[in-house]
């Protein structure tokens, strides 16, 4: 057994099985207690929310809960496992979800790969919850699910799968192509992959100010073009009207290269088509289209982000969920639109352009980082990210009207 997996098996075994437990909140010591927690007192809660339903951000803990919810239909890397495969993921979600933004997360797996059936499930429990994140669901049945849930539920519905990989890599992106001396209106884009993730990243891309017909997608069969009679309604979306047929064909001057299929799909002679100052995010996780060694081997103009933390630029969903629902629990946004992600991509972008704080640079075991090649965003134990992603969702919830409440002095934001 390789040193790796022992620890990471380990890690979830002991002292105790799973990465997460329940904290009671209230004393609980006293007769007296006991009759406040439970009967007769725990009466008086429920009239009050049976008479006015708001009272329920009063009196209990929906207000900062996250429910983590799979099938296990596309379990990271490696597919569809199952419901109770994808358990020590959604584990670890909502560790993250504490750590980094005190917000109080349930993981759930629906043993149910039918989307009406999950959709159904979701939607009866949803209003436990103050929002609910969905999490290694298979394309295309998960853009089906999602719609479905934003519909249906109260409460913001958010696919970090798509949107976080998406938010996180805008941001990235944006700051790159500040770098490089481009700018996104005029870029040209080729995404590797045509998933979940894939999709989500060029629709925020385009939303940001890329050029649709700037943008070159392909699956396994080649480029997404007009003349394909084979697509779904997601990748028709990005049907080029081009004769550009293989990868190597759309690499030739382009400015940018998204990976989000497999490892070592982008070769070195492919990397060399690319435009001047290109830029290459090689996602596929563990292992990337290309390792940023061979890429920086065979150019040294080139700005290389990945998944894995062991490189500089580390494209990791972290920077982003735990911040979104911060910011959207915060102000109990109805929904998390495309307002609270574009304004989640630029606080983001912007924290890499400051001085970076010791306590960070210690984390992360670096002397210094500075805005440039290899730091264009920032690391996850970023304390700002809290005060700073949270707090510019919160304002574009109430800027575009789907926010029920104001950011108060007191909230969670800063607290946490």
């Amino acid at each position: 057994m390789s040193d790796l997996r022992k620890q990471a098996l380990d890690y979830h075994a002991f002292p105790q099985p799973g990465k997460i437990s329940m904290t009671v909140t209230k004393p609980s010591e006293t007769i007296e207690d006991l009759a406040l927690a439970y009967s007769p007192g725990v009466a008086e809660p429920v009239r009050e929310i049976a008479e006015d339903s708001e009272a329920v951000f009063k009196y209990t803990n929906k207000g900062n809960t996250v429910a983590v919810i799979s099938n296990g239909t596309a379990i990271l890397g490696l597919g569809n496992l199952g419901a109770m495969a994808s358990k020590p993921v959604m584990e670890g979600k909502s560790l993250l979800f504490k750590r980094f933004a005190n917000i109080d997360s349930f993981d759930i797996e629906v043993n149910n790969e039918d989307p009406k059936a999950f959709i159904e499930t979701v939607a009866n429990i949803a209003d436990s919850f103050g929002g609910i994140n969905l999490e290694d669901i298979k394309a295309p049945e998960c853009f089906e699910i999602e719609k479905a849930l934003i519909e249906r539920c109260k409460v913001p519905v958010f696919h970090d799968d798509q949107h976080g990989t998406a938010i996180v890599t805008a941001a990235g992106m944006l700051n790159a192509l500040e770098i490089q001396g481009k700018d996104l209106a005029h870029a040209k884009i080729v995404c590797l992959g045509a998933g979940a993730a894939a999709i989500a990243c060029m629709q925020l891309l385009i939303t940001c100010g890329a050029q649709r017909e700037n943008i070159y997608m392909l699956d396994r069969k080649g480029v997404i073009h007009t003349r394909r009679d084979d697509l779904n309604e997601y990748k028709q979306m990005f049907a080029n009207n081009t004769d550009k047929r293989t990868l190597q064909d759309v690499l030739f001057e382009a400015d940018v290269f998204v990976g989000v299929s497999g490892p070592n799909l982008l070769s070195a002679d492919d990397l060399k088509l690319m435009a001047k100052n290109p830029i290459v995010f090689a996602c596929s996780n563990p292992d990337p289209e290309i390792t940023p060694e061979l890429a920086l081997q065979t150019r040294d103009d080139v700005i290389v982000a990945t998944g894995r933390s062991d490189y500089p630029n580390q494209v990791n969903n972290v920077l982003c969920f735990p911040f979104i629902f911060r910011g959207a629990l915060d102000v109990r946004a109805k929904e998390i639109n495309n307002a609270m992600k574009v304004a989640a991509v630029h606080a983001i972008r912007q924290i890499a352009k400051q001085p970076v704080p010791t306590e960070v640079l210690q984390a992360c075991g670096e002397k210094a980082l500075t805005f440039g090649k290899d730091y264009i965003i920032p690391k996850p134990m970023d304390p700002r990210l809290l005060t700073e992603v949270a707090t510019a969702v919160a304002q574009a919830a109430i800027d575009s009207g789907v926010a029920q409440g104001q950011l108060a002095k007191n909230t969670r934001i800063r607290a946490a």
